[in-house]
């Protein structure tokens, strides 16, 4: 684990999120995402699936549609209106070609410099064992990365584009590089918030305390190791 982290990249206009299932964003960057587009970049979101399996408490057709309106709003409190669903089973989201394909069309489509995904390391850190759904996307989001690029790879999804210059991961355990939430926390909490039926069925807690403990935990924590500001924290591949 590097001692300091580094800012990262701020040479960019256009980034894509992409992601396995709504909420994922809220819970770890969403808060960069706000810092980000306050400074007039644009940001998009990607989403694989729609979460349908997400809650216990409703059945699937009813909760995918309830857990896209809810990312849509969510991604709205941040500055992002781009929210697109991809529409793969939550839960079962396999790696494969036809995944690759799908988001290097994604990344030809909207062209970003940065692309964002989350953790697919087999674990959170510790024994904290990660989902098979996160672990398929991320690894899918950076292979595509480099797919997007090359002309002869999946020819009919799109016109290539090799303008990806880094994928960032968040919510890994030894990230390279941070950036300063200070004025994009009170927006992370607050898009956490929009998720209000997922986090409902999930705690008991209080839903406004809830969010705000899990939202500014990870930045307050990174602190120490950027300056003493709070902090998004990514894993910082280049391309």
């Amino acid at each position: 684990m590097v001692d300091q982290l580094e800012p990262m990249p701020g040479d960019w206009t256009r980034a894509l999120a992409i992601v396995a299932h709504p909420d994922d964003l809220e819970y770890g960057c969403a808060s960069a995402v706000a810092t980000w587009t306050d400074g007039g970049r644009e940001v998009a979101y990607v989403i694989v699936s729609s979460g349908e399996a997400g809650i216990d408490t409703i059945e699937p057709e009813k909760a995918g549609p309830l857990r896209e309106q809810e990312e849509r709003d969510s991604a709205a409190v941040v500055g992002v209106s781009g929210v697109e669903f991809l529409g793969y089973p939550d839960g079962v989201i396999e790696y494969g070609l036809g995944l690759r394909r799908d988001l290097t069309a994604a990344i030809r489509r909207h062209r970003p410099e940065l692309v964002i995904t989350l953790n697919g390391d087999d674990t959170w850190g510790g024994v904290i064992w990660n989902t098979p759904d996160h672990k398929a996307v991320a690894r899918a989001v950076l292979d595509a990365a480099g797919d997007a690029g090359n002309r002869w790879i999946f020819p009919d999804a799109g016109e290539r584009w090799d303008g990806v210059r880094w994928v960032a991961v968040n919510g890994v355990e030894d990230p390279t590089h941070a950036v300063d939430v200070s004025t994009g926390l009170e927006r992370g909490v607050a898009s956490l918030m929009a998720h209000g039926a997922y986090i409902e069925a999930l705690t008991g807690e209080d839903r406004a305390a809830y969010a705000r403990e899990t939202v500014e935990r990870h930045p307050r924590e990174a602190a120490s190791r950027f300056g003493g500001k709070p902090a998004v924290t990514f894993r910082l591949y280049l391309r």
